[in-house]
């Protein structure tokens, strides 16, 4: 069917932050399955190299950068090599974020300020470099990987939540401001999903573990398989008319108020 053109991404040039591994790998790779050039960005050169062997292993030809998406001038650069390397961005994903768990009171304004930096201040950065030569070339997506924490608030994570919270407005102010110029900008909010770093929560023993299948009415973590369709949808033409959304991607937790106590 002529239809199903819409979800194709064949000759896209994809740039996705962060995504030597884990969410943004993943996606990346969901977009190479659809036709997309792939190029990603990294802080530091050991995390590159990795990403690109696994890509490699992946039958993928994906192009990696050395960049620190909080420093603006060296984002700059970054996105003119790609644009000279592969090719005009037409899917901005950004995907590069840190976490710090810790009280509210126990934490410095430094620790803060970082968090900040890296997952609001740094989209704002990459999206603003993208964002002219997506006008010139007449469209353009790009997608913000929110959190559920966009919504909700949970003990030790104040700056993460503030950030993403953010990071939600950014999204819908990008859409109120280059929407006319055939620019969708939306948000991926993903729940709580299979990844390296959270292995050690998954355990079935852990109180952790138990409390996600809980209160997740899928009873099962997120994968991060499950986050590949909603960000093609998101990146191709089929959601032309979808903008300043975040798609909530958590098995059903935002719907949910839990089980009443026995």
């Amino acid at each position: 069917m002529d239809f199903l053109k819409n979800f194709s991404l064949e000759g896209k040039v994809a740039l996705i932050t962060g995504a030597s591994y884990g969410i943004g790998y993943a996606i990346a790779k969901g977009y190479a399955a659809c036709g997309a050039k792939i190029a990603f960005c990294d802080i530091k050169q050991e995390f590159v190299d990795k990403g690109l062997e696994s890509y490699k292993n992946d039958g993928i030809d994906a192009h990696g950068y050395v960049c620190d998406v909080t420093n603006e001038e060296m984002v700059t650069q970054t996105v003119q090599k790609i644009e000279q390397e592969v090719g005009v961005i037409d899917i901005l994903v950004n995907n590069a974020g840190i976490i710090k768990r810790i009280p509210m009171t126990e934490m410095t304004a430094a620790e803060f300020r970082q968090v900040i930096d890296v997952d609001l201040n740094a989209p704002f950065i990459v999206s603003k470099a993208v964002i002219p030569s997506m006008i010139k070339k007449g469209h353009g997506k790009i997608i913000n990987i929110c959190s559920m924490m966009s919504e909700l608030g949970r003990e030790t994570v104040s700056a993460y939540a503030a950030a993403k919270g953010g990071l939600k407005m950014l999204t819908r102010n990008i859409c109120s401001e280059y929407g006319e110029y055939n620019i969708q900008c939306n948000g991926i909010g993903p729940g709580y999903i299979e990844t390296p770093q959270t292995a050690p929560l998954r355990t079935p023993e852990h109180p952790f573990n138990k409390f996600i299948i809980s209160k997740t009415p899928a009873a099962r973590w997120g994968t991060t398989e499950d986050l590949m369709g909603p960000a093609v949808f998101l990146a191709s033409d089929a959601s032309n008319f979808v903008n300043g959304h975040v798609l909530y991607v958590d098995g059903g937790i935002l719907a949910y108020i839990g089980k009443q106590p026995q």
